[in-house]
This record gives C-alpha cells, sequence and structure tokens, in this order.
C-alpha cells in the first residue's frame, strides 16, 4: 500500500507510434524527480505514473514534450463531426487533417476516406467556421454534420454522386470506345488507324471536360503545395495527350503517325470506371448503418387529451402514451403500460427470435411489435433513444483511425513527390539511354499512372467499416476502432459472475437460523431490502411473497459497499452480508459454518444475518442460487480452445465461485473480491506470470473484462478491453469499449472473432496495396507496362481493397450458429 505522500496519475500520452516510443517516454518521465514508477501503454496512449505528492503535472509533461511527444489537453475539450467533399486518396486525407490541426483551439482531427468524415476534437471556444474555412482553402468541401445519423444525410446525395458517376463513365466509354478498336484490330493483325483529327476529336472532351476533375483537384493540391493522386493522372494522361497532339500537329507524316490519344482517353476512363465502382463498394460499407437509421418510424400514434392522433415523431414527448397496432414498427423507447405481444429486435440486438414482452417491460424505438396491440409509456426520444445512441456509437467506430492507419498516414504524406521523382528519373533515364523521347514519356507516364494512394487509403477504413457494420448487424457494438484493433491480440477473459456468465435473477434455496425461527430470519432479511432493486435484494422479498411471510418495517437503511446492508427493524441494529462483514463485526459463525460450506460447495451464495452492537450474535443465514446462462459454458469452452486464459472475478465466497468455474471449465477464480479491488486484480492479470514488475505495453498480457453492473465499471476502464452487456447498467456501457446487445456471453467469442477477421482483412489490405505498389512502380519504370494497362490496374486497386473488406459481411456470429440458424 503506497503512503501518504505518494499518489497515482494517468497522463495521456499523444504521438507514439511503436513500442520504441514507449520506452522512450517511460525512460522521460522516469528520469522526473519524485517519479517512483512508470508505465506506458500504447494501446490507449496513456502513462500510469507513481509519484511523490510533490511532482507537478507541468513538469511531467514538459518531460514528455522534450522527449519529442505530446500530452493531449484535459478532456473538457468538445469533438465536432465534419462530412468532407472533395476527398480522392490517402493524400487528401493527410491534406484535410494538416488544415484543421493548424486550425488554433484545434487538439486532434481524424480523417477517414472511406466514409468520407472529419472528427475534430477542439477546445470549447472554436468557432466552427474556422474549420469549414479551413477545409475549403485546403481545396476541399466541407460542411458539419448534424445530429441526424451521417447515412441519413448522405442518401441522397450519395445516389446523385452514384448516378453522375455513372453517367461519366458511360459518356467516357463511347468516346473511347473508337480510339481503342484500332488497338484490337492490331491483335488480329488488322492494321486500322482512325484519322489523327478525329482521334483529337474524340480524346478531347475525355481530357478536359470528363477529366476536368482531375485538373481541378490536382490544382488546389499543387497551390497547397503537396500532392494527390488527381495530380498524378492529370501530369501523366496530359503528358500522353501533348506528345500526341505535338505529333499531329508537327510531325505528321501520314496516316500512319503515331498518336497516344488513345492512352491518355482511355485511361481516364478507367480512372472513371474504378471511382464509380469504388462508390458503389463504399456504399454497402454503410449498409449497417443505413438498416438502423431505416428502423426508425416517421409518425407515431399517442393518446392525447383522451383521443388518438398521429404526430411527427419530433413532437412526441418523454412521458407521452403511445399506441402501437400489430405488425407496425416501434416508434419510441418505452415501457409497456398496457398490453403484451412478441417483439422482434433483431436489427437491434442480433436476436433472431422474437422476445415476449408484457407490462412492465422495456422495448426499444425500431422494434417490431408482433400480435398485440401495445400501450406504451415513452421514456426516450430523439437523440437519446437506443437506436439513435447506437447508430452514433457505430458512425463513431466507423469514423475512427485504427493505431495501424499510422504506418499509412506517414507512407501517403510522401507518397506523390516520391512518385512525381521517380516518373521524372524514368523519363531522363529511358530518354539517355535510348534517345527516343517518345518512349521516354510513354514510361514515365505508366509510372505516373500506375502509382496508387487510393488503395493505401482505403485500405484500413473500408475494412473497419465493414467489420463494425456486420458486428452491430449481429448485436456488438464497437466504440472505436481502437477497441477492434487491440481485441483481436486478447490473451486473457475476465468474467464478472451475476448478470454476465448467470441470468442474474437468483432465487432464494435455503434459509439456515441460528438463534430463531426460519421465518422470522426471512422476515428480517426482506425488510432491509425493501425497495433495494439489488437481485439478492428481490430474491428475499420474492421468497417472503411466496411463503407468505409479513414484512415488518426498517429505518436507517444503508449500504455497506461489497460487503452488505445495516438497517434498524424494531429494536435490532441487524447486519446482513458477507462472511467479510460478519469478521469486522466480531460475529461468531461457527453454528452455520458447515451448512454454509456445504451450501458454497454446491455454487450457493450466502448471506449472514447478525446484530450489531457491544455484543454482536449471528441469527441466521441466506443461501441464494443463480442460473447459469445456458451459452456460458460453450462461450467458455471456445475462448479455451482459441488459446485465451479464462478467469472469474466475483464478490461471491471461494466456494461459490470455485463450484461455478467448475462447472464451466474456467480454472482461475478470484473470488471475494470487492468492486474497489475488480481494477486490481485486472491490472495484475495484465502483468505476465511470475512477475512483480510492472512491464511496458508491449510486454503485458491483454486483458479484456467482461462485465454488466456499476460495480465493474472501474475494471472496465482498467481492461485493454472492456466489454459489457447491455442487460446491465449504462455506466458499464459508457466505460467499455465493447457492447454486447444481448446478454449472450458467446457473443465475448464473437466480438473477438469479428475483430481477428477485421484486423486480418486490413493486414491484406495494406500487404496488397503496398506490394502493389512496390511491383508496379518498377515495372513501369522499366517499360514493361502499357499506360493503358497500368491505368485499368490502377483503377481496379481500391476497387479489390473495399472488395475484399466486404467479404467481412459473410460473418455469422457463433451465437447465432449455437441457435441452430444456417450458416
Amino acid at each position: 500500500m503506497n503512503d501518504s505522500g505518494s499518489r497515482q496519475l494517468q497522463l495521456p500520452i499523444g504521438g507514439m507510434t511503436c513500442a520504441s516510443c514507449v520506452g522512450r517516454v517511460e525512460k522521460a518521465l522516469a528520469k522526473v524527480p519524485g517519479v517512483r514508477a512508470v508505465r506506458v501503454n500504447l494501446a490507449n496512449e496513456t502513462a500510469y505514473l507513481d509519484t511523490e505528492a510533490s511532482v507537478s503535472r507541468d513538469a511531467l509533461v514538459a518531460a514528455v514534450i522534450d522527449a519529442g511527444y505530446e500530452v493531449p489537453a484535459p478532456a473538457a475539450a468538445t469533438t465536432v463531426n465534419l462530412i468532407i467533399g472533395g476527398m480522392t486518396c490517402a493524400s487528401c486525407v493527410g491534406r484535410v487533417e494538416k488544415a484543421l490541426r493548424g486550425v488554433a483551439g484545434v487538439i486532434e482531427a481524424s480523417v477517414n476516406l472511406a466514409s468520407e468524415t472529419a472528427t475534430v476534437s477542439l477546445a470549447a471556444d472554436v468557432d466552427v467556421s474556422a474549420l469549414l474555412n479551413a477545409v475549403q482553402a485546403a481545396g476541399y468541401e466541407a460542411s458539419v454534420k448534424t445530429t441526424e445519423p451521417l447515412a441519413s444525410q448522405a442518401r441522397t446525395a450519395d445516389s446523385d454522386k452514384t448516378a453522375r458517376e455513372k453517367r461519366a463513365v458511360l459518356i467516357a466509354s463511347l468516346l473511347s470506345l473508337p480510339l481503342v478498336i484500332p488497338m484490337i484490330g492490331d491483335l488480329f493483325g488488322q492494321h486500322w488507324m482512325l484519322n489523327g483529327w478525329l482521334q483529337l476529336l474524340l480524346a478531347t472532351p475525355v481530357q478536359f471536360w470528363l477529366g476536368a476533375r482531375f485538373y481541378r483537384a490536382g490544382w488546389k493540391a499543387l497551390k497547397a503545395k503537396a500532392g494527390n493522386m488527381d495530380l498524378l493522372v492529370a501530369i501523366g494522361t496530359s503528358a500522353a495527350f501533348g506528345l500526341s497532339l505535338y505529333h499531329l500537329l508537327f510531325v505528321n507524316h501520314g496516316p500512319h503517325t503515331v498518336l497516344y490519344f488513345e492512352a491518355a482517353a482511355v485511361v481516364i476512363t478507367l480512372v472513371l470506371l474504378g471511382k464509380y465502382l469504388e462508390a458503389r463498394a463504399k456504399r454497402q460499407t454503410t449498409d449497417a448503418i443505413r438498416a438502423l437509421a431505416a428502423l426508425r418510424p416517421d409518425t407515431a400514434r399517442v393518446l392525447r387529451a383522451g383521443s388518438e392522433q398521429t404526430l411527427a415523431i419530433a413532437e412526441v414527448i418523454i412521458g407521452d402514451r403511445v399506441i402501437v397496432k400489430p405488425g407496425e414498427r416501434i416508434p419510441v423507447d418505452g415501457v409497456i403500460a398496457d398490453g403484451a405481444s412478441h417483439v422482434d429486435e433483431s436489427l437491434i440486438t442480433g436476436e433472431s427470435l422474437p422476445v415476449a414482452k408484457a407490462v412492465g417491460d422495456r422495448v426499444t424505438g425500431g422494434a417490431i411489435n408482433g400480435e398485440g396491440l401495445l400501450q406504451l409509456t415513452t421514456t426516450a426520444v430523439g437523440t437519446e433513444t437506443v437506436l439513435a445512441r447506437i447508430i452514433r456509437m457505430v458512425e463513431t467506430a466507423q469514423g475512427a483511425k485504427a493505431p495501424i492507419q499510422r504506418l499509412v498516414d506517414k507512407v501517403s504524406a510522401v507518397f506523390v513527390p516520391v512518385v512525381i521523382a521517380i516518373a521524372l528519373l524514368t523519363f531522363i533515364a529511358w530518354w539517355a539511354y535510348s534517345g527516343n523521347v517518345e518512349s521516354a514519356i510513354l514510361n514515365a507516364v505508366a509510372v505516373l499512372v500506375i502509382a496508387c494512394p487510393c488503395a493505401l487509403g482505403l485500405a484500413t477504413p473500408a475494412a473497419l467499416m465493414a467489420g463494425t457494420g456486420v458486428a452491430a448487424k449481429h448485436g456488438i457494438l464497437i466504440k472505436d476502432a481502437e477497441a477492434l484493433e487491440i481485441a483481436h491480440r486478447v490473451q486473457v477473459v475476465a468474467f464478472d459472475k451475476t448478470g454476465t456468465l448467470t441470468l442474474g435473477k437468483p432465487q432464494v434455496v435455503a434459509i439456515e437460523a441460528a438463534a430463531t425461527e426460519r421465518k422470522e430470519i426471512l422476515a428480517l432479511a426482506a425488510a432491509l431490502n425493501q425497495g433495494s432493486e439489488h437481485p439478492l435484494a428481490k430474491a428475499m422479498l420474492a421468497a417472503a411473497e411466496v411463503e407468505f411471510v409479513s414484512i415488518p418495517d426498517a429505518s436507517n437503511i444503508r449500504a455497506l459497499p461489497g460487503r452488505g446492508i445495516a438497517g434498524q427493524v424494531g429494536l435490532l441494529d441487524l447486519r446482513l452480508g458477507s462472511g467479510r462483514l460478519m469478521q469486522e463485526l466480531g460475529v461468531s459463525v461457527s453454528a452455520l459454518q458447515s451448512r454454509a460450506l456445504a451450501l458454497a460447495g454446491q455454487g450457493y451464495t450466502c448471506s449472514w444475518l447478525a446484530t450489531a452492537g457491544d455484543k454482536p450474535r449471528l441469527l441466521g443465514l441466506v443461501a441464494f442460487g443463480d442460473t447459469l446462462k445456458p451459452e456460458s459454458a460453450p462461450a467458455i469452452t471456445g475462448l479455451n480452445a482459441r488459446g485465451i486464459r479464462t478467469v472469474l472475478i466475483t464478490g461471491d465466497n471461494a466456494g461459490a465461485g470455485n463450484a461455478v468455474g467448475a462447472k464451466l471449465g474456467i480454472s482461475e477464480v478470484l473470488a471475494d473480491v470487492l468492486p474497489a479491488d475488480k481494477a486490481a486484480k485486472v491490472n495484475a492479470l495484465q502483468q505476465p506470470p511470475h512477475t512483480s514488475v510492472p512491464m511496458s505495453a508491449h510486454a503485458r498480457h491483454v486483458v479484456a473484462m467482461v462485465g454488466d453492473g456499476i460495480n465493474d465499471a472501474p475494471a472496465l476502464a482498467a481492461a485493454d478491453v472492456g466489454i459489457a452487456m447491455s442487460t446491465g447498467t449504462d455506466v458499464a456501457m459508457h466505460t467499455a469499449g465493447i457492447t454486447l446487445m444481448r446478454g449472450n456471453p458467446l457473443l465475448v467469442l464473437d466480438a473477438i472473432d469479428i475483430s481477428r477477421r477485421t484486423y486480418h482483412k486490413i493486414q491484406q489490405n495494406l500487404f496488397w496495396a503496398f506490394i502493389y505498389n512496390i511491383v508496379g512502380i518498377p515495372l513501369a519504370a522499366f517499360g514493361l507496362l502499357n499506360p493503358v494497362i497500368a491505368g485499368a490496374a490502377m483503377a481496379f486497386s481500391s476497387v479489390s481493397v473495399v472488395s475484399n473488406a466486404l467479404l467481412l459481411k459473410r460473418w455469422r456470429p457463433a451465437a447465432d450458429r449455437q441457435q441452430g440458424g444456417a450458416s
């Protein structure tokens, strides 16, 4: 235990990219006088310090900055989401991010090419118009994303854009086709040649009308002293077009003059085709959000002043009585006030079967009512509904940037200048080697056209959007890209017991009296728990009702965190709680010790009832049993089969914890753990075995914590990945990085599985994006690629990356397969 002169601090660290960075930051912080221990976590970019009380935060911040890193401003900042238009590749992403970060007061900016959005963290006094102006000055379009889901805002715009892209491709193809026919004839030994002036007539509108977008975007990039894919296409096709025009005007040797109008026109046509296909594929990555947004009805039937009125959703207020007829979508979040039915929540929770609902049950807006007529009392509307929060969470995850993207950002920052330099060297080398300026120009054009920063820019976000989207469809909400990326490396999964692995609805299974009657024990225990929402309290009250026990009034009731409850019943000052509480009171439990051990050995939880005061005495005990969820055992088996260590962390006694562990196949059980100590247990699990010295981030075990209650929140925050059951509390869900919309432990296995699959897709995409450029650029430089072939390869590289990511949509969770669904 630390002495009173020490304190623990957490410091956010910015700019780290690898394990070496972790070591440098740790070394810099360790040198600050008064720092006793330091551990830096690369995954969550946080330094955990044990320091003397006299150490100032400013000294720590200065040390981090001197080491070449930064300490982001405290979380008093606000977040603004922007829709960005005009981006075409990874270089554009870098330019927009640089422009946004250059605005005074901006703490961080992250741009997603696939979703065409930007997430900006800024000080509260920053004018949003400054952000829009900065983006526009960089040569792009920007608008503020409203509270409506991005998918809803962009649906019409996307449709119009797709239609324009398709129209441009059709026109370009019709104009380019006559230029390509002679090339096809050459393959069959037929030497056809179009008149040069006719070639010019066909190629000019493709180059300067349909291809105008490349000149505009390329010019904006040049003004910003940067480069992008559009600049490469504009330079390359202009070179081919210009060489052809020069030949036509000044080197015209008759009908057999070699011209390259077809190369310029076909390259632009292929790039336009690639953009059209890419846009169609990118739209599919947001299908999950579109499906969720489409769930919300526009109107609701509301009972007001004794009559039924049809109102717009925006006019419904909390407390309104809403009528939902059979087969209709539920328009608001609410509690059933009258009626019973089955409700289909599949698109919200991933649960394939309708769920029975009756008076008092909660229902979620967007679900489909079954056979019954329901009356609901509205509990949430607008942006505070479960559906709206789900959409926001998915959009946030899809718009975030994964840590692995940092490598791509570094490459894209220098990609275009390097490619232009290679193209220039190719031109010079070929001219010097062959003396043929035409072949030198064509090979340089091939270099410019084959280079594709698009694939690099789309590799990570496309996979993230597809992965988080399909996960949300099946009831797994991933809060951010970092949680998704870390989850695939999980080595240890720690579970809370009650409500996580069990149904969370315990029942009284035994009542043992030591100093009074059995029913008296139940009456006193129930009296202390009147009005409590704790599952054990509900179990005692239910047992008292079943046994027709009269419950006396209690006063001065107060909770004893992690130990039990205290209160006054008549003249008795009572305590009800754990064995630890009895030890603190000095109460001997020997009279019932053997019975308690037997009950604990069967997996039951025992609460002791005793009087307090000068002469405390044991009155009796109440034993509770909670049914294990049927999916718990398969979930643990699946995790163990994948080499993931499973641990049970519970506040129950060792007997009850070990009994549950034995039933489920969990070999490591940490019992009698107070809520405040759960986070410490998680920290201990992060240390490799037989090591008491804190390890650096790259040497630690990656731990996931699964829980559902308020008392699990600190442990969820301490874990590398917090996984919360939505059947639990909002506090747990806000703390966790992943939320499971059903209380099904198999979804833990599924969350790790979709993380692994998504990460593998990211790796595949990045591999092919890098290899494509590493192989293609040298081939073009050595004269082994025709510009037309290079253009086709470039156009389809980004399409292949997005298409590969979309294969994630075929993923099915084990939770569904367990229910017998078709694979």
